[in-house]
């Protein structure tokens, strides 16, 4: 009864929650990484645009250098969309906006996709942005993506599955109801259609889905497991492993970014204290381990073998950034923001940053999508860019 009627009492501050107001950009940082961005990507919509009849989407470098595109049931297909809503957002220049428009309602089928944990990432990055940041009327497609989404609720677990256990190279794990601290980002558009539509049932399963992962995720010292497998028909758990970490007691360094992003944003949605709590927990694992480079852009994973030897994750670390920015404008005058604008010079750097005319016209380098499975190691991927475009927003915002 108690956390039933808190339940109700967050999701009834949710709906009394306002929209972020319009900002300019200011001087700094921003305005070189700015005139990058446009660059790179204004090259990257023109070589889709002068090649291609069909819209294509982005996706990170083979291994010979050649840009690899993916469908829209790909669960990367929202973020070059929404990198664009970003540049709009950015620079104002309505141009963008019209490129946005197209390349997000190329993707008009996912909100229908229910073999696919990920419609949060595909849609919310590319149509909810749209609402966002463009005044576009998405609203019935935030709504069917959020019911698609719901069918993979398990009730007796109280979350949300992410893989289909008989999937490809999922079905020879073992698992029956496998979730991955990465579902934690896909809760957003869960909590958009509770708004949009003032039906609690998107907001009730969402915050089941952030409390039982806080419960069965994390470790004593606030680190985050990648994959926790229930059994659908008890809820119990039957194993806590890795998919694309080091070791299954490692610190995947992009799961613990998720999960900082995961928990900052379910605050912003419910006030719940409990989630802001685990937001800092989460930050000082991460900025106290004795692993994390001195440059603050991790390793691959905290607990990797052959670290300083090892890949950097440059994706990890613009989430985090992103992460932190919005961290601060629940706690202003902390470290977060201070942590923010460290890791947004870094990556600022040619170290990371790509000149303008290379790296396939990507903003970052050095990113890795899954060592354990051989793919995208150091390379540029559409995600780093996405969250290194809205931290881009989000210190501009604090700035302003």
């Amino acid at each position: 009864m108690k956390n039933s009627l808190l339940a109700l009492v967050g999701f009834l501050l949710f709906m009394l929650g306002g929209c972020r107001p319009k900002t300019v950009v200011v001087e700094g940082i921003l305005p070189d990484n700015i005139r990058n961005a446009v660059a790179q990507y204004s090259s990257q919509v023109k070589l889709i645009e002068e090649n291609s009849k069909e819209v294509l989407n982005p996706r990170t470098l083979d291994k010979k250098g050649n840009i690899v595109y993916v469908s829209y049931s790909d669960w990367t297909s929202g973020f070059f969309p929404g990198s664009i809503w970003h540049l709009y957002d950015l620079t104002e220049d309505e141009e963008w906006k019209t490129l946005a428009v197209k390349y997000t309602e190329a993707l008009d089928s996912v909100q229908y996709l229910t073999w696919h944990h990920d419609v949060g990432f595909m849609v919310g990055c590319s149509f909810l942005n749209g609402m966002r940041v463009g005044g576009m009327d998405y609203r019935p497609i935030i709504v069917q993506a959020a019911k698609s989404l719901s069918t993979r609720f398990r009730e007796k677990a109280g979350i949300f599955q992410s893989w289909d256990a008989d999937r490809g190279w999922q079905a020879k794990r073992g698992w029956k109801c496998p979730v991955i601290i990465d579902n934690m980002m896909n809760l957003e558009i869960l909590f958009e259609a509770a708004r949009l539509t003032g039906d609690s049932v998107y907001y009730t399963m969402a915050v089941s889905h952030a409390d039982k992962t806080l419960q069965n995720h994390f470790r004593a010292d606030y680190s985050s497991y990648h994959v926790v497998d229930y059994d659908p028909e008890t809820g119990e758990v039957r194993s806590k492993q890795t998919a694309q970490g080091y070791a299954d007691e490692s610190a995947w360094a992009r799961g613990q970014a998720w999960a900082l992003y995961g928990y900052t944003m379910c605050y912003r949605y419910t006030y719940n204290t409990k989630y802001l709590t685990q937001a800092q927990n989460i930050y000082n694992f991460i900025f106290t381990n004795k692993n994390l480079p001195t440059d603050l852009i991790p390793y691959w994973d905290y607990d990797a073998l052959n670290i300083p030897n090892e890949p950097r994750d440059v994706s990890a670390a613009a989430i985090t950034a992103s992460a932190l920015y919005e961290l601060d404008t629940y706690l202003p005058g902390t470290k977060y923001k201070e942590t923010a604008d460290l890791i947004i010079e870094t990556l600022s750097t040619s170290a990371y940053r790509a000149e303008e005319g290379t790296n396939g016209f990507f903003l970052l380098k050095h990113s890795v999508g899954s060592i354990p499975h051989g793919q995208e190691i150091d390379v540029p991927l559409n995600y780093a860019d996405y969250y290194f475009l809205e931290a881009l927003m989000r210190k501009r915002d604090l700035e302003k």
